[in-house]
């Protein structure tokens, strides 16, 4: 085996778990030692002496060979306790101890305890690019830059690298921020290079998402939603929280979990989760907002699928104030008006006011979105 390679915490881990491993081998044969020695002293009042460490070592090598998996094996033998442990094993064998029984059986453990190891790091992982996630969606704007960090095969990597750094107090968010405009700078030298343009163009799914579903989300104007995946990566919400608005979502509709798959399979979910996402940013109660939903379930009926109703009745659910009851139907959207408002047309820039437009209160239906007429001139409110 390999020694990993220093600051690699994906090596790090895998010899941890190694290591975690043979300590378990050495355990189980140092009782197993000590059950020998103790028998033999019972029987004969004194325990047999083992072999000279270096013809022990020669010997339990062979023994070694196909017992254990090969990982282990390597990590045993380049051991400075191996003589010691090799004695242990020959002094078993010479007392009738069957090693082709018992290795076999101290595999078995080693492998359980290296696979948990090397499980409960995962598991430390996956939180980590959770939390490391959120930062990017808390910190970066929508993107290709965003999503080229999440799609990286090194993001396990560089998640955990931020994770070092905050805990020796640098300011990682400062850092993400300079090293997104870098980013930014390659993503569109390279696109030049390919004639690729240099600002993706409107996706198809951007446009039909315009309007009180989006409005005031940060999305990627290439929005992806026929590749659930990617979509998620593309508003910065990890499979984690992706799993979870699922479950709030099923808890908030006792007896109707059906439904709520239905709803969650539905394409446009993953909006309804980066808002989900958006709110606990915020610190808002997600758990709240959902309460209403089995309150009104005009959702049952109506034009399309019972997916896309029912969650197009959350999104709505979850811009109201919480206990409110609004009312259900397929969003009758201004194109116009939503093109101005929604921050998918670019949400690195903010709008520019329109001349002598006076300010105008929110629409009271937050299904619809209706293009603000022409001001009057010498108008006063």
């Amino acid at each position: 085996m390999s020694t990993p390679h220093e600051g690699d915490p994906f090596a790090e881990a895998a010899g941890e778990a190694v290591e975690t491993a043979v300590t378990s081998v050495r355990l189980v044969l140092a009782i197993a030692d000590a059950v020998r020695r103790h028998q033999q002293r019972k029987a004969k009042g004194a325990a047999q002496e083992p072999a000279p460490a270096e013809q022990a070592a020669n010997d339990a090598k062979a023994e070694l060979k196909d017992l254990l998996p090969a990982d282990l094996s390597a990590a045993l033998l380049k051991g400075a306790d191996w003589p010691q442990l090799a004695q242990q094993l020959m002094a078993l064998k010479t007392a009738g101890v069957d090693l082709e029984q018992l290795l076999p059986r101290v595999g078995e453990i080693a492998v359980s305890v290296r696979d948990q190891v090397a499980a409960n790091h995962e598991r430390i992982a996956r939180e980590g690019t959770g939390q490391w996630e959120k930062t990017l969606r808390e910190t970066l704007p929508a993107g290709p830059v965003r999503e080229a960090i999440l799609s990286s095969p090194a993001w396990p990597d560089i998640a955990a690298t931020m994770g070092r750094l905050d805990q020796r107090g640098v300011d990682v968010r400062r850092i993400l921020a300079a090293a997104h405009d870098e980013g930014l700078g390659v993503d569109r030298a390279v696109a030049k290079v390919l004639a690729a343009g240099e600002v993706p163009a409107t996706s198809r799914d951007a446009i039909l998402s315009w309007g009180p579903m989006t409005e005031g989300l940060d999305l990627p104007k290439d929005l992806d939603l026929s590749d659930r995946e990617r979509a998620l990566r593309q508003v910065a919400v990890s499979p984690q929280e992706n799993q979870r608005f699922a479950r709030l979502v099923r808890e908030a509709m006792p007896g109707r979990e059906r439904d709520a798959d239905l709803m969650v399979a539905a394409r446009q979910w993953p909006v309804v989760a980066a808002r989900m996402a958006e709110m606990e940013s915020g610190g808002q109660s997600v758990q709240d907002h959902l309460a209403g939903l089995m309150a009104d379930t005009s959702w049952e009926k109506g034009q399309g699928s019972l997916g896309t109703r029912l969650l197009q009745t959350t999104s709505d659910a979850l811009r109201r104030p919480p206990g409110t009851v609004g009312t259900v139907g397929r969003p009758r959207v201004s194109t116009t008006a939503a093109r101005a408002q929604s921050s998918t047309v670019n949400p690195s820039k903010a709008q520019a006011p329109k001349a002598q437009a006076p300010k105008r209160a929110a629409p009271t239906d937050p299904q619809v979105v209706r293009a603000a007429p022409a001001a009057k001139q010498g108008r006063t409110r």
